[in-house]
């Protein structure tokens, strides 16, 4: 029913009509949103990665802080141990007819305050002494050396300590050196060639 003078609309309204870009401008600023929203959604990942890595690096910074305080004195520790284990040898070497002269037991006093002095201030910085006689070889604290045959303890025990191991904290400073038990066959300790 076209009539010659009913007006026919087009498809588009004409640019210079008014509301004529209205769907172009809408469809624009729907293009450019979704651009900064992700650009937002990029820069919020971007914050939230740096805020975990900073976390990182301070949780690792209070773990290496803690470790220095805790282990810091390892190396002093060390160059020590060897003054413990000849304080104690001196002790040791004193024989019961030795202990009847007064230079001598005086001087073996002091020794053993100076041994005592020691042990304690290696004490206060978590040092601790393991002599593991009686218990189950462990290779994380103890250095066998030889092997003893014996019936008396069950194999893999440590019979014999020729050098204490020390700990500090939970870790090791220096390991036992010791004889571990092996079953009797002929009688004779076997020397371990570890010290090679």
């Amino acid at each position: 029913m076209n009539d010659q003078n009913s007006p026919e609309w087009p498809e588009q309204p004409p640019a210079d009509m008014p509301g004529a870009n209205d769907n172009d401008t809408m469809m624009q600023a729907a293009d450019r949103l979704a651009e900064l929203e992700a650009e937002a959604a990029r820069y919020k990942d971007q914050a939230l990665r740096a805020m975990a890595e900073a976390e990182n690096v301070r949780r690792r910074a209070e773990r290496e802080r803690e470790d220095a305080a805790k282990y810091g004195v390892s190396q002093l520790a060390r160059d020590l141990l060897p003054v413990a284990d000849n304080l104690r040898r001196a002790i040791e070497s004193v024989d019961a007819q030795a202990q009847q002269d007064p230079a001598v037991v005086a001087l073996l006093t002091g020794i053993q305050a100076t041994e005592r002095e020691l042990v304690t201030a290696l004490e206060r910085r978590g040092i601790r002494k393991i002599e593991p006689v009686g218990e189950k070889f462990d290779p994380n604290f103890h250095q066998a050396v030889f092997e003893i045959p014996t019936n008396d303890q069950p194999p893999g025990t440590v019979v014999q300590v020729l050098q204490a191991g020390y700990i500090i904290h939970d870790r090791l400073l220096r390991p036992a050196m010791v004889g571990v038990a092996k079953p009797a066959a002929d009688g004779t300790a076997e020397r371990l060639d570890t010290e090679a």
